[in-house]
């Protein structure tokens, strides 16, 4: 599925402009930031798109060093190596390895057969984790030689992470369960199973286990899959989580444009930070364990405080950036911020990462000119109707139409669906 690219002159404009004054935004991705990275040090970070994009970034200047460009789709994850390298994992199901400055990947690494969603680094910095679609972990040694993989899920796996003494890997699905692989390559993994699908995790520097999803809670589980508590943080799903270096912070980002953050040892919902109303698909703490970058679908990376709640920077709320500002107070239009970051409504605004839905009602499934639809959907005898749409959200994409690239979310609620309907109706006509 091709992305649209950033125009040449934008990325040029990004690369030679002058340095900004410090802690402003980071302007520069075509498409929604799909994942962010903060060096150890905290005077580089590298960002991720929809736009098929990565970004290395200077944090102490608030420029773009340089722009990566090899996959041929959404750039879903990104990581730091220990030897200041960077990884990026694509929806291309490829993970390229970067040397800082070097125009094309050192390393590629293939295997998966589904989008890479999640990337993350042993703690002795020799192996690479990666999470995918194909309903698989993998773990790659850096020195070279085949991956291990980890087969188990039925569903998505969209979160991998490391425990701190290089003991277990962990991985959390869409399938509700959390697995606790053992790195001794006989041990069976740890299973638990939630109440909910899951699309992040983290582990804390004591081994606590963090995880949270389409419920709108963060589960806290020990080192071996017990239950240990829950905060609820909202009705919506949480699509990304970060903890602070030292532990003491969880920040929750969800689809309706907040972040929320969490004092663990308390297990209390601390404040919430409010965007502007887009979904925030990434987050990471600054080694100060106190400052977030947070990168969304409006296409900008945004600085916080998270000990006080408050933007670093101006923060636009229902700006031009804001696809939905017209439709403000409409219910079904806050139920469509989740797809904003892939769709446009209008003919005029073209496709991005999904094509536009610009007369959706009465098309046929993947007939739409000009946009490449993967070929089991082409396969299919789908007419979009009010009943269709509602039933792809109560089932799931990949129950629905199975081999779509689109992400995997439901929504619970008729109410919520027939919103979403209603807006559909008005807004693609």
């Amino acid at each position: 599925m091709k992305m649209i690219f950033i125009q040449a002159v934008a990325a040029a404009a990004v690369l030679l402009s002058c340095p900004l004054p410090a802690r402003s935004q980071l302007h520069g991705h075509g498409g929604a930031v799909r994942a962010i990275a903060i060096s150890p040090d905290g005077k580089t970070a590298v960002s991720g798109s929809f736009d098929t994009s990565a970004i290395r970034w200077s944090l102490q200047h608030d420029t773009a060093l340089q722009v990566l460009r090899f996959h041929d789709s959404a750039v879903n994850a990104v990581a730091f190596l220990p030897d200041g390298r960077i990884a990026t994992g694509g929806a291309d199901a490829r993970i390229a390895i970067w040397k800082p400055g070097e125009p094309q990947p050192q390393i590629v690494l293939q295997g998966h057969t589904a989008p890479i969603v999640g990337l993350a680094v042993s703690p002795d910095g020799a192996t690479l984790a990666s999470a995918s679609w194909d309903r698989t972990a993998r773990l790659w040694p850096l020195a070279g030689g085949a991956p291990r993989v980890l087969n188990g899920n039925r569903q998505n796996v969209n979160a991998v992470a490391f425990m701190p003494d290089n003991s277990a890997v962990v991985t959390a699905g869409y399938d509700a369960t959390l697995r606790i692989w053992p790195l001794a390559r006989n041990a069976s993994p740890i299973v638990t199973t939630l109440p909910t699908p899951l699309n992040a995790a983290v582990i804390a520097p004591d081994r606590e286990i963090i995880t949270a999803g389409a419920d709108g809670s963060v589960y806290f589980l020990s080192a071996n899959g017990e239950r240990l508590g829950s905060v609820r943080v909202g009705e919506t799903p949480i699509i990304a989580l970060a903890i602070s270096p030292d532990g003491a912070t969880i920040a929750a980002a969800g689809v309706r444009g907040s972040v929320s953050i969490i004092d663990r040892a308390g297990r209390k919902l601390e404040r919430t930070l409010v965007g502007p109303g887009l979904p925030v698909w990434s987050v990471a703490f600054f080694p100060d364990n106190q400052t977030l970058l947070t990168g969304g679908a409006d296409r900008i990376i945004r600085r916080w405080d998270a000990a006080t709640g408050d933007p670093i920077g101006a923060v636009a709320v229902g700006g031009p950036t804001d696809p939905l500002a017209a439709y403000a107070g409409d219910p079904g239009a806050q139920v469509f911020r989740a797809c904003v970051a892939c769709h446009t409504l209008k003919p005029d605004e073209g496709n991005r990462a999904g094509p536009t839905l610009a007369g959706l009602f009465g098309r046929r499934i993947a007939t739409l000119p000009g946009y490449n639809f993967s070929p089991a959907l082409k396969k299919l005898d789908i007419v979009w109707t009010p009943e269709t749409v509602s039933k792809l959200f109560e089932l799931g994409p990949a129950v629905y139409t199975p081999g779509t690239k689109m992400p995997q979310q439901t929504i619970g609620s008729a109410q919520d669906r027939a919103a979403l309907v209603r807006f559909l109706d008005r807004a693609t006509r």
